[in-house]
C-alpha cells in the first residue's frame, strides 16, 4: 500500500476541482438547510418532546441519494473512459490502492459537508431557549451513523462507478443501488405475504437490515454491533467488488 497515500492526495485535489463536488456541496446545504428550519419551525408552533437532532438524523437518506452520486461517479468510470485506468495500473500501483484511494477521498469529502451541519446545531445552541433542543446523545449518536453508514453508501458509489464508462450511468447506477439498500428493506418489510408463518426468518432478516430503525437507535443510543458489522462488511464487500470488477474489465479490454 506504498502509493495508497499518494493516490488519495490526488483524488483530493481532483475532488477539489471538480464541479460536481461544488454542486453537491451547495445543494446539500441548502436542502439540510431547509429541512433544519422546517423542523425548527414546527417546533416553535407545536411542543415536541423529541429532540430536534433525532427528527433531523431520520432525512439522512435525501441528501445520500444525489450527494453519493455526485462524488463517486467519475471516480473510476471517468478514468476508464479517458483510457487513464489502463496506464495508472501499467505503473507499479495496485489496483486495490487505487480503489481504495479513491474511496477514502470520496468518504472524507462526505463526511466534510456533513460535519458542516453542525453549524446548525452551534447557531440553534446560541438562540434556543429550550434545552431540551441541545440534547448531545442524539447528536453523537446521529453524526456517529452518518459516519458508520456512509462507508457502506460510498463503497455502493465506487462500485457502481467501476461498472462503467458513462459518468450518468454510473450515477444512475449508483442512485438505484442506493434506493433498493435505504428504501427497500423497509417497504418489503410490509408485505403482507411476509406475516406467514414460513417467511418469519425472511421477515427477521428484513427488518434488521432497516435502515431507518438503525439511524433511530443511533439517536437513541443504541449502538447494536449487528448494525456496525453490516456496514462495515457491506462496504468491505463493495470495495472487494469494485476492485473484481476494474481488473475484469482489464483483462477484457
Amino acid at each position: 500500500m506504498r502509493h495508497y497515500f499518494t493516490i488519495l492526495s490526488h483524488e483530493i485535489r481532483t475532488l477539489l476541482y471538480s464541479p460536481s463536488t461544488y454542486i453537491a456541496a451547495v445543494f446539500f446545504l441548502g436542502v439540510m438547510g431547509f429541512i433544519f428550519a422546517s423542523i425548527l419551525d414546527l417546533y416553535s408552533k407545536t411542543p415536541q418532546e423529541t429532540p430536534p437532532a433525532v427528527v433531523f438524523f431520520q432525512f439522512f437518506w435525501f441528501p445520500v441519494l444525489f450527494m453519493v452520486p455526485l462524488l463517486t461517479m467519475k471516480t473510476i468510470a471517468d478514468e476508464r473512459r479517458q483510457g487513464t485506468l489502463e496506464t495508472l495500473l501499467t505503473s507499479p500501483v495496485s489496483t486495490a490502492e487505487v480503489v481504495l484511494g479513491k474511496f477514502s477521498a470520496a468518504y472524507l469529502f462526505y463526511l466534510l459537508l456533513w460535519g458542516s451541519t453542525l453549524g446548525f446545531h452551534y447557531i440553534l445552541q446560541l438562540y434556543a431557549r429550550d434545552a431540551r433542543y441541545l440534547d448531545l446523545g442524539p447528536l453523537l449518536g446521529g453524526y456517529l451513523f452518518i459516519a458508520i453508514s456512509g462507508l457502506l453508501f460510498i463503497a455502493i458509489g465506487i462500485f457502481a462507478s467501476s461498472m462503467t464508462r458513462s459518468q450518468p450511468v454510473a450515477g444512475i447506477f449508483t442512485v438505484v443501488l442506493l434506493i433498493l439498500v435505504i428504501l427497500g428493506p423497509r417497504y418489503l418489510g410490509e408485505l403482507s405475504a411476509l406475516n406467514n408463518a414460513v417467511f418469519s426468518p425472511v421477515k427477521t432478516a428484513l427488518e434488521s437490515l432497516q435502515i431507518f430503525t438503525h439511524v433511530d437507535d443511533f439517536t437513541h443510543g443504541v449502538i447494536d454491533t449487528r448494525q456496525l458489522f453490516y456496514y462495515l462488511t457491506g462496504s468491505t464487500l463493495a470495495l472487494i467488488f469494485s476492485i473484481l470488477g476494474v481488473e475484469a474489465k482489464l483483462l477484457n479490454s
